[in-house]
C-alpha cells in the first residue's frame, strides 16, 4: 500500500457509510436508510467546501447530520420538544453565534436546546473568538463553524441573526431578533471582549425571556 493511501475501512466513504448505518438504526422508523446516508454525504461536502484540513472531517460531519436528522425530526413531529430549541446565525460562524451559542448551553443548562449556523460558514473559528472565550472559562474546542441549512431553521422556536442579511428563511410561528453586534474578526482583542460582554447580556435577557414565557 503506498504511504500515503489509507486502509479501506478509513477512508471517507467508509466511515460515512458506516456512520449512516448507525444513524439509521438510531432514527429507524422515522427517516429510510437512504435519506440518512443522503443527508450524512450532503453535510461532509458542505463541511468540506471550507475546510482546511479534511482529517477529522467525516467525524464531524457525522455530528452535523446527527444534528439535522434531529431537528428535522423535530420539525415533522417525530421527536419532541421537550425544552425551547435557540438557533443562533451570522455570517461565517466563527464568531457571534458561537459565542452566543456557548453563552446560551453555559447559563441555560438543559434548560434550552442550542443550535448555531452561518450564511457562509468559515474553515475554523476566529482565534480571538477562542481566546476570550477561553478568558470566560469557556472552551470552544469542540466546535466548528456549520452551513445554515433548512431543517435546523424549521426546528428553532427562536432564530436569531447577527448580521446575515435576508439570508435566514422565514417560517410562521417562529420568533425572530436580530442582534446589532461587531463582527469580531475585524476587531482588537479588546474589542472582541466587548463583543462578548455584551452578548453574554443579550443572552441572560433572552434566557429570562424563554424562562418567563409558557412552552408547550
Amino acid at each position: 500500500m503506498n504511504r500515503t493511501e489509507q486502509p479501506p475501512l478509513l477512508t471517507p466513504d467508509s466511515v460515512l457509510h458506516r456512520a449512516s448505518e448507525r444513524l439509521a438504526a438510531r432514527f429507524d422508523g422515522i427517516f429510510s436508510e437512504e435519506t440518512v446516508e443522503r443527508v450524512v454525504f450532503e453535510s461532509y461536502t458542505a463541511l468540506a467546501r471550507t475546510a482546511k484540513v479534511n482529517t477529522h472531517l467525516p467525524s464531524l460531519a457525522t455530528r452535523f447530520a446527527q444534528d439535522r436528522l434531529t431537528a428535522l425530526a423535530q420539525s415533522k413531529g417525530a421527536i419532541a420538544k421537550p425544552v425551547p430549541e435557540v438557533l443562533f446565525v451570522c455570517v461565517q460562524n466563527a464568531g457571534r453565534s458561537q459565542m452566543a451559542a456557548a453563552y446560551l448551553r453555559e447559563l441555560g443548562g438543559d434548560r434550552i436546546h442550542v443550535r448555531s449556523a452561518g450564511s457562509q460558514p468559515a474553515s475554523d473559528l476566529g482565534t480571538s473568538v477562542v481566546q476570550v472565550m477561553t478568558e470566560a472559562g469557556i472552551d470552544l474546542a469542540q466546535e466548528f463553524p456549520k452551513p445554515l441549512t433548512d431543517d435546523v431553521v424549521r426546528a428553532a422556536d427562536v432564530v436569531i441573526t447577527m448580521g446575515c442579511g435576508d439570508a435566514c428563511p422565514v417560517y410562521p410561528g417562529k420568533q425572530y431578533l436580530d442582534w446589532h453586534l461587531d463582527d469580531p474578526d475585524e476587531l482588537t482583542l479588546d474589542e472582541v471582549r466587548r463583543v462578548r460582554d455584551q452578548i453574554r447580556t443579550n443572552v441572560e435577557q433572552l434566557l429570562h425571556t424563554l424562562e418567563a414565557a409558557p412552552h408547550d
